[in-house]
């Protein structure tokens, strides 16, 4: 009778939400919307959404709840979430079921447990053993952490207290939210994980590490392992093969095997022990044991690629760079090389980077080189290059900049011989030429208003007489400034000078200024531009045991006038744009001319109208000349990389000049008609033409032809070159062709023929076979000239490069192509 009036209570107050309390035999404490006691009190259900708390302050919300006081088990449905806040974990599912007697806590269906507030499980069907405090669950989970990285496993069982995570088919992906190329991946078949240290000890390990980790996307680089370990920085794969290969159904190009590789996270290396190299699963190199950087380093200590080459003079070499930071403004490479001939070579580059300059240098040195052309003794030999910038941040000027060059070697063919050796010689402090080393001093200071540039300059030309290979301009100088700019007309200052030592006792100090008038550009009524130039030049020299300077000082006063007109025209339809500009120059130079009759000049169609196209500053050219000239171009409106254009030019005068460089032919009364053609109308095919025909119209003194046919998988150009006459004599033809066989197989060949002496000067054929992480090659390389030591050769090599370890070439025998 008592529970009846009870119930009546209950649903006559259930509109106003009054909450009813009862207890449990002070197992739970519910707070409910409704209640329900049935069975003899037995069973309690709540209803409409409620609490039930336990004495040990566990909090289980839900919508709704079924308790059985004798067996003591919970039953909530709905929304349910479990707090405890002492142990600092929320588990959330739709249906929980907890044996309070053994304190086990069943979840039916998806459930969801946060760890610590910072470790998130998604799973299914999970139990939670509240006194051992561990949750576990045999469906498919995943696990999130804040540091980015997510877990997956098939089953797990996950220690609150301890953060020790047991599982099956993990995966644990990094960088989880990123894409999916820009991701981590590891992979076990078993594993027990810290989740707090990220220790872990696993079987059947897969590592596999962003795609572009060594700046290739093509790549992925990846470490498959029998078992696998790490503890604190130091993470161990047993029985591991690593490769960078794009990863398919077929066996990598490169791999290296290792029964023991290391990766030690603190110092950033990636270890092998007893490691073999494969290639297409071939064994052909081993290392006993061998380090690089892992692929989160972009500078660290540690060696670098190696590199193993071959030379007909030098036999076969490996070298192996070091790299060490010395500061983390500074750092080195030390690079040893063996050759079998028992030469070795040792070369120190050092590198500094400072707020307001930069320091590089590279040391060298050579033991055991034995030349053929001098006495049959082994001797040392070396270089050294170096190059320091400094910004001296002048407040005055916009820009203030010393920079150092040095470069001097101890043999002259030593750039040639050990080309392939250098290190890194495509670095900018190499030599530019083979031929002659610069060593330069040099001061530039850019004002608002004016500009000025220094410097000390000594050149070495690595052949001929010791006495004849060295010239010094100690110092050059030039300053710039514009004198006045106004709508009519510029006038520009230049001062520049030199004393110049070369040769035996050749000395010459030459300074020179100049003033420049120049108008604008005047455009009449009928569409001609015109402008006028007036230029002054005042020439100080003095020489000694000089053809051109007398050895007393010398002061001249010298002017050339230049008048221009041009009238363009142009023409446009709907598909292109059709222009054809006639053009004249008059000038007239009423002083006298420094004689460079013996200087070597080219004249073509995009310098013949300049004011120094003869590219002399000690003088202008002399006497009055006219200059005609025409230039028509048609090209695509929509394109205008798609055209073609013709270019015409030629130089008259009333009498000939014969202190003008003979080899221009603008001394003559009539020069060459110099001609240009250009014709880039179709991606197919493209041709530059370049030519100079003598005055009677049949004889061409300068030919210049280069054409390029593109097919895509065929690429080939063809260049000619042929002077004649006053304009020199030499007469080449070569040609570069490449065919692409497929995405992964290419063809090469390159020749030069020199037609004037009817000599080949060399053939390279070559067949790539190229992929993401390996190319290899196949290389007959003839050449027929000789340079003191080098000699003319003919091999046959085989390349390899593999991408990131190193790259071997190796010469075949001749007889085996030769027979």
């Amino acid at each position: 009778m008592k529970i009846k009036i009870q119930k009546i209570l209950l649903l006559s107050f259930l509109n106003f939400f009054i909450i009813v309390n009862a207890n449990a035999s002070e197992q739970f404490t519910f707070d409910v919307t409704e209640i329900e006691i049935v069975d003899d009190g037995n069973i309690i259900k709540g209803y409409k959404g409620g609490t039930a708390t336990t004495e040990d302050g566990l909090e289980i919300i839900a919508d709704n709840f079924i308790y059985d006081k004798i067996l003591n088990i919970l039953n909530a449905y709905g929304n349910v979430k479990i707090f405890d806040k002492i142990n600092n974990y929320i588990i959330i599912s739709e249906k929980i079921t907890y044996v309070k007697n053994i304190e086990k806590i069943f979840t039916n269906g998806k459930t969801e447990a946060i760890i610590e507030s910072k470790f998130r499980f998604l799973s299914k069907n999970v139990l939670f053993l509240k006194n051992e405090m561990i949750l576990s669950s045999s469906e498919k989970s995943s696990l999130n952490d804040n540091d980015t990285t997510l877990y997956k496993f098939e089953k797990f069982n996950y220690s609150v207290n301890e953060g020790i995570l047991k599982g099956k088919k993990i995966e644990i992906v990094s960088n989880f939210q990123q894409s999916k190329d820009k991701q981590d991946f590891i992979s076990f078949n078993d594993g027990i994980i810290n989740i707090k240290n990220k220790n872990f000890i696993a079987s059947n390990t897969k590592i596999k590490v962003k795609k572009d980790s060594f700046d290739n996307s093509e790549n992925d680089p990846r470490i498959y392992g029998v078992s696998s370990e790490k503890k604190g920085d130091l993470t161990t794969i047993n029985k591991g093969i690593f490769t960078s290969c794009a990863l398919n159904d077929k066996c990598p190009p490169w791999s290296i095997s290792s029964n023991k590789i290391l990766h030690d996270s603190k110092k950033k290396q990636i270890i092998y022990k007893d490691a073999l190299l494969k290639i297409y699963d071939i064994p052909v190199l081993y290392f006993p044991k061998f380090f690089h950087p892992d692929p989160t380093v972009k500078r660290q200590s540690g060696l670098l690629q190696p590199q193993l080459n071959n030379s007909n003079i030098l036999g076969s070499s490996i070298r192996v760079p070091y790299f060490h930071i010395l500061a983390d403004n500074k750092d080195l490479t030390f690079t040893p090389t063996i050759f079998d001939k028992d030469i070795y070579m040792i070369q120190n580059e050092f590198r500094q980077e400072n707020k307001s300059s930069s320091l590089i240098s590279d040391i060298g040195v050579v033991n055991g080189y034995k030349s053929i052309t001098t006495e049959n003794k082994k001797k040392n030999i070396g270089h050294f290059f170096a190059k320091f910038n400094l910004d001296l941040e002048l407040s005055s000027f916009d820009k203030s900049d010393l920079k150092l060059s040095l470069e001097q070697v101890t043999n002259d063919t030593y750039l040639k011989i050990f080309e392939s050796n250098l290190t890194n010689t495509n670095s900018k402090i190499m030599p530019q030429s083979k031929n002659q080393l610069t060593s330069s001093l040099n001061l530039n200071l850019d004002h608002k208003d004016y500009s000025f540039d220094t410097s000390l300059e000594a050149y070495e030309t690595l052949s001929g007489k010791d006495s004849d290979r060295y010239q010094y301009v100690l110092p050059y100088y030039s300053f710039s400034k514009n004198l006045f700019s106004g709508d009519l007309l510029s006038l520009n200052f230049n001062s520049n000078g030199n004393n110049n030592y070369q040769k035996t006792n050749n000395i010459k100090t030459v300074i020179n200024n100049n003033f420049d008038f120049k108008s604008v550009d005047f455009i009449s009524k009928r569409g001609f531009k015109n402008n006028i130039g007036i230029y002054f030049k005042n020439v100080n020299t003095v020489g000694k045991n000089d053809n051109r300077y007398k050895s007393s000082p010398q002061l001249e006063l010298m002017n050339i006038i230049n008048f221009e007109t041009s009238l363009p025209l142009v023409k446009e339809d709907k598909k292109y744009s059709n222009s054809i500009i006639p053009k004249i120059s008059f000038r007239y130079n009423p002083t006298d001319m420094k004689n460079h009759s013996a200087s070597e000049r080219q004249i073509n169609t995009n310098n013949i109208f300049s004011i120094n196209r003869l590219s002399i500053s000690d003088s202008y050219e002399s006497g009055k000349s006219l200059t005609l000239g025409v230039d028509f171009k048609k090209e695509t409106i929509d394109d205008i990389n798609k055209y073609f254009e013709i270019n015409l030019a030629t130089v008259l005068r009333d009498v000939k000049q014969d202190t003008i460089p003979t080899t221009s032919t603008l001394g003559e009364k009539q020069s060459n008609l110099f001609g240009s053609t250009n014709y880039q109308m179709s991606k197919l095919f493209g041709l530059n033409y370049d030519f100079a025909v003598d005055n009677d119209m049949q004889t061409f003194e300068y030919n210049s032809i280069g054409t390029i046919f593109d097919f895509g998988n065929l690429v080939t150009s063809l260049n000619f070159v042929e002077t004649g006459g006053k304009m020199g004599g030499t007469n080449f033809i070569e040609n570069s062709t490449k065919l692409e066989l497929n995405k992964d197989n290419f063809l090469r060949f390159n020749t030069r023929r020199n037609r004037k002496i009817s000599l080949t000067e060399y053939y390279d054929l070559v067949y790539e076979y190229k992929n993401d992480c390996l190319i290899a090659g196949i290389k007959y390389k003839k050449t027929y000239y000789q340079d003191r030591d080098l000699i003319p050769n003919e091999d046959l090599l085989f390349s390899i490069t593999l991408f990131p370890l190193t790259k071997y070439e190796s010469k075949v025998d001749q007889d085996l192509y030769e027979n």
